[in-house]
This record gives structure tokens, C-alpha cells and sequence, in this order.
């Protein structure tokens, strides 16, 4: 199977990849239809969880091999440039942090828009650089690490999917708006990874800026 997989071309792989990151996230919606909430300390160990898989992910997956193939200058440059994408964004998306909503007031520009887009918007911020990280890898032909950071992110994802889910079912949300609120949330990572993977595959010389800002 996974020769099959090699033998896609790296768009195809990349959206292969970041489907079955997202389909993880839906899985990790499902017990929204059977639990209205859970304990707190299982959600904090599940997002610990979660940030160790993706600062391990960044690191060898995607800081290591930029290094690697373009030097110490361009990885460098990547890294502030993406950054400095998430911090502009961060400040220019209204959105609510989904990892403790009860808990969160809105960031961003003010508006009127209710929780749940606001946790969305939150949650495509934080999952379109995800997809991109996914394609960007695939786009540089180094499919063992790509598929290694495939994994990852998709096991990071299935606590998130159920720290979106929850708190909109404990809101009062029905179970089958609240699954289809939390899986659509990493809707957006397959076309990030097709982006990622075609913009890589554009200009190879833009690889390892492309992964470390990743």
C-alpha cells in the first residue's frame, strides 16, 4: 500500500495525507454523541499531548530538513516569516481559543458573530498551517519524513476535534451540529496541503524557507 502511495505524485500524496488528517479530527469529534463534557485534567493531558506531537513534528520534520537542504540563514528567515503570518493573523481574525472556550473572550477585531464561528475561525487559523506544513513536506520529495508528519499532526488533531465539539455540545448545541462543527474544522486542510505541496513543487529553491516557515 504504501508503494502505491510513493508512486502518487506529491500533490496527490499531500492531499491523501492531509485527508486523513482531517478525517482524525473527525474521529475525534465522534464522542460528542455520547458525552455532554469531560474532566478537565483529561482534556489538559490530551492538549499536552497534542503540543508535544506537533513541537516534535516542527522540529524533525520540517526545522531539521530545511536546515538541512537550504542552511542555518533561510531556516532562519522561514521560521520569523511564519511567525510573523500567525501573530498578524492572530491579531487581525476575531476568533475564540478553542483549547478552554468557557473560559476565553474573543480576540481579534470586535464583532457580533457568536461562539461557534468564532471558535471556527479560531480553529482555521490554527489548522490551514497545519495542511500547509503536510503539503510543503510532500513538495520537497522527502515522503518518509512527510508521512512521519501526516501522523503526527493527524494524532494531535483528534483532541482537538473533541475540545471544539464539546464545549458547543455542553452548550446546548444538538450532538449532530456539534460533531459537524468540530470535523469541519480541519476541513481546510486538504486544500492547504495542495497549496503547500504545488507552491514547494513551483520553486525548489523556495523549499526550505517554505518548511521552516511552515
Amino acid at each position: 500500500m504504501f508503494d502505491a502511495f510513493r508512486s502518487l505524485s506529491p500533490v496527490l500524496q499531500a492531499l491523501v495525507a492531509t485527508t486523513g488528517t482531517y478525517l482524525l479530527t473527525a474521529m475525534g469529534t465522534l464522542p460528542v454523541f455520547f458525552f455532554r463534557s469531560a474532566p478537565r485534567r483529561l482534556m489538559d493531558g490530551m492538549m499536552g499531548f497534542a503540543g508535544g506531537v506537533m513541537v516534535a513534528a516542527s522540529c524533525w520534520s520540517l526545522l531539521v530538513p530545511a536546515i538541512a537542504s537550504g542552511g542555518v540563514a533561510p531556516a532562519a528567515i522561514g521560521v520569523l516569516a511564519g511567525g510573523a503570518f500567525m501573530y498578524f493573523a492572530d491579531q487581525m481574525l476575531p476568533h475564540l481559543h478553542a483549547e478552554f472556550p468557557d473560559e476565553a473572550t474573543s480576540e481579534g477585531p470586535p464583532v457580533v458573530w457568536r461562539r461557534p464561528t468564532l471558535l471556527m475561525l479560531a480553529m482555521t487559523l490554527h489548522n490551514f498551517p497545519e495542511g500547509l506544513a503536510v503539503g510543503v513536506s510532500f513538495g520537497g520529495d522527502e515522503v518518509g519524513a512527510a508521512t512521519a508528519l501526516a501522523i503526527g499532526i493527524g494524532l494531535q488533531n483528534i483532541p482537538e476535534g473533541l475540545a471544539i465539539a464539546l464545549p458547543l455540545r455542553r452548550g446546548g448545541m444538538t450532538r449532530g451540529r456539534a460533531f459537524f462543527w468540530g470535523q469541519l474544522s480541519a476541513a481546510v486542510e486538504p486544500v492547504a496541503g495542495v497549496v503547500g505541496a504545488s507552491l514547494a513543487l513551483a520553486s525548489g529553491a523556495l523549499l526550505p524557507y517554505g518548511m521552516a516557515a511552515a
